[in-house]
């Protein structure tokens, strides 16, 4: 609970001196990642998280961020404001020491802080390094410090201004070096929003903000919830198994354990595993302690309730997960993250408490709720019905040598190189356009897949489900990886798979399906780069002897203006009140409505050759956001899909949907 406290001294004597500054500027990407807009934007949580971390202590109810207008940014917290003593080690104030000293700070056990974000210490004077200018300003008893730094040097020492109206809090003010992020210095407000709101979610009780002085656009969260409305958040266009939502916080030793869990008709499972408000996206102790606790509680349940019989064999982990929607929030004094990128949570101790903590907790939940304890079980045994089914489909496929990748479909043009490398699979819309294709092609690289009609829409459909599809088994055949358990990446006999549609709506619906099932049963497939979408021509337009494509109306109305250009730089007189295209030549030759209207050459020169083509990469830059979009579009719930597409459908092309 984001409480402010008093009670506790922090001063020069809790900051601890690593190791000097020097390195960061020559080698940022060593403590940022990257000098690109994600580089940019993490400057943002290094500043942030520090005062978010005020807020998990207990310490400050306030977090405000400021996009300036003239391209900086401005962090605000009411926590007890950074110490302005002298620090006993290096002479300085401690608000300079931390500011340019690289691991200096109050995260390595000194007492400034029993948890924190933070596990290396490095943000605030990495920020500084990597800035032009940073202004802190701090409150403490309502007097205001201030200092100000140019590229990590000290350019307006540390002083005292005076009296302020403030109590108490610390403001950073900073602009990103564009000598060191050469690609972009601009801050995005839905970066910043989305980051924000996370934060809110991940300490109940915080008051948050956001204005974009650029755009007066104002965004602001609170909630009392916390986890529990994430949760809900996550859910939402989702039929829930049940309202209630299980909430549970428990102090273990030294450590916070937060678990929130609510059930959806969806057979996708959603757990987002955080410690110390850091995601960990590849798990770690606490994502083990939740899972193996969760899978015992509801077995000894399901045995106990008669739910179960005494024949039939456990629920295994991946039928009781189905539908499944959980936050896993830990907080410890002493986080030990594997690797800088903090990906996966190493504390031994932390899988017993997580499962101690849910094992007790969550089995009084379901001895309470006897009657959301039965929707559970029942959604578990409806999973493990069709696990079994999914099983003896895959079996009886693989007999047939369905999924066998010695047998590929009938219909795939295979390529000649067996360097998946540097072969590709194009999957096209319709006989008539693979057929093109497939006279077009490069034979040694590329790979021809048509499929007949629109795929199964996967978002609604189980595995065995699908295995009774023919265009799904036969995309499943061409990739050679497998599907559900047995998937392998290692496999993948293209390493690009390239959806090949008509430029309409139909064709942007069955991109849809393909994206659909990737992103739900190959997300693998995805995140390694290996989708694209293919860009066919709208337009053929000729002037004389020249053709040339346009990808759009946009690019039409550029390649005819310039067209009328060059014509007149050639001395052809045109009146500017007549038909200016047939003044100057121009034809426009053809509107493609689909890929079939082309032969095996112009497909090949527009959409296929390498030299010439436009292929638009599929990447998933937020994997919740996505999954609310797929949601919409491709579930049940068609109130929201219509909201969506009325709102949307003037203006949406698929490349908007941030997939």
């Amino acid at each position: 609970m984001a409480q402010q406290k008093t009670d506790n001294a922090y001063d020069g004597s809790q900051i601890q001196v690593l190791e000097g500054l020097e390195p960061v500027r020559k080698r940022p990407g060593m403590y940022i990642g990257s000098t690109g807009f994600d580089g940019v934007h993490h400057l943002i949580k290094e500043i942030a998280d520090n005062s978010i971390d005020e807020a998990i202590a207990g310490y400050a109810t306030k977090v405000e961020v400021v996009i300036l207008a003239d391209g900086g940014i401005k962090i605000s917290d009411d926590g007890r404001g950074i110490p302005v003593d002298k620090h006993p080690k290096t002479g300085l104030s401690t608000l300079e020491t931390v500011l340019t000293v690289l691991h200096a700070g109050g995260k390595f056990g000194g007492g400034g802080y029993k948890v924190s974000s933070g596990l290396h210490g490095v943000g605030s004077s990495v920020v500084n390094a990597l800035s032009t200018t940073m202004i802190a300003e701090v409150v403490q008893a309502g007097q205001l410090y201030s200092i100000e730094f140019e590229r990590g040097g000290t350019k307006v020492p540390f002083k005292k201004v005076g009296k302020t109206e403030r109590k108490n809090g610390t403001t950073i003010t900073f602009y990103p070096d564009p000598t060191i992020f050469k690609e972009t210095v601009a801050f995005d407000y839905e970066w910043v929003v989305d980051y924000i709101r996370h934060q809110a979610y991940l300490t109940k009780g915080v008051y948050v903000s956001v204005h974009d002085e650029r755009t007066n656009q104002r965004a602001a969260f609170y909630f009392e919830g916390g986890i529990q409305s994430y949760v809900k958040h996550l859910n939402i266009g989702k039929d829930v198994t049940t309202d209630n939502i299980f909430y549970v916080e428990k102090m273990v030793e030294d450590s916070m354990i937060e678990i929130a869990v609510q059930y959806n008709e969806t057979y996708v499972e959603i757990v987002k595993p955080f410690a110390n408000n850091v995601l960990t996206p590849d798990g770690g102790t606490h994502l083990i302690g939740f899972r193996s606790a969760l899978t015992r509680v509801i077995n000894d349940y399901a045995r106990k309730s008669s739910l179960l019989k005494e024949k039939e064999d456990n629920l295994t982990g991946d039928d009781i997960r189905e539908g499944l929607t959980a936050i896993i929030l830990v907080k410890l004094p002493d986080p030990q993250f594997e690797g800088q990128t903090k990906n996966k949570l190493g504390n031994p101790e932390v899988r017993r408490y997580v499962d101690q903590v849910m094992n007790e907790y969550f089995s009084y939940y379901l001895d309470e709720n006897p009657a959301i304890a039965k929707k559970i079980v029942g959604k578990a045994l409806l999973a493990a019905r069709a696990r079994k089914a999914a099983r003896a489909a895959r079996d009886n496929v693989i007999r047939k040598g369905a999924l066998d990748g010695l047998s590929l479909p009938g219909k795939l043009a295979d390529c000649s190189s067996k360097d998946p490398s540097e072969s590709e699979i194009y999957i096209v819309e319709g006989d008539s356009a693979g057929g093109s294709a497939k006279s077009g092609r490069d034979s040694k690289t590329q790979a021809i897949l048509p499929l007949r009609g629109k795929v199964l829409n996967t978002e609604r459909a189980r595995l065995d489900r699908m295995l009774g599809n023919n265009e799904i088994v036969s995309l499943i055949k061409a990739f050679g990886v497998g599907i559900g358990d047995q998937f392998d990446i290692a496999g993948l006999r293209y390493h690009r798979v390239i959806i090949m549609t008509d430029a309409d709506v139909d064709g942007s619906h069955i991109s849809t399906l393909l994206l659909t099932f990737f992103f739900r049963y190959m997300p693998e497939i995805i995140a390694g780069g290996h989708v694209y979408l293919a860009k066919p021509p709208l337009f053929l337009l000729r002037q004389g002897t020249k053709k040339e494509y346009a990808y759009s109306d946009e690019e039409r109305d550029a390649i005819i203006q310039r067209m009328i250009v060059e014509r007149k730089d050639k001395g052809v007189k045109i009146d500017e009140g007549a038909d200016l295209t047939k003044q100057a030549g121009i034809t426009l030759l053809q509107r493609y409505k689909g890929l079939g209207e082309m032969d095996a050459e112009q497909l090949w020169d527009t959409t296929m050759n390498p030299e010439n083509r436009v292929l638009v990469q599929v990447k998933v830059e937020d994997a919740e956001k996505t999954d609310a979009i797929f949601t919409k579009l491709m579930g049940d719930q068609v109130d929201l899909r219509k909201s969506f597409i009325q709102s949307r459908a003037k203006s949406l092309s698929l490349e908007d949907l941030d997939i």
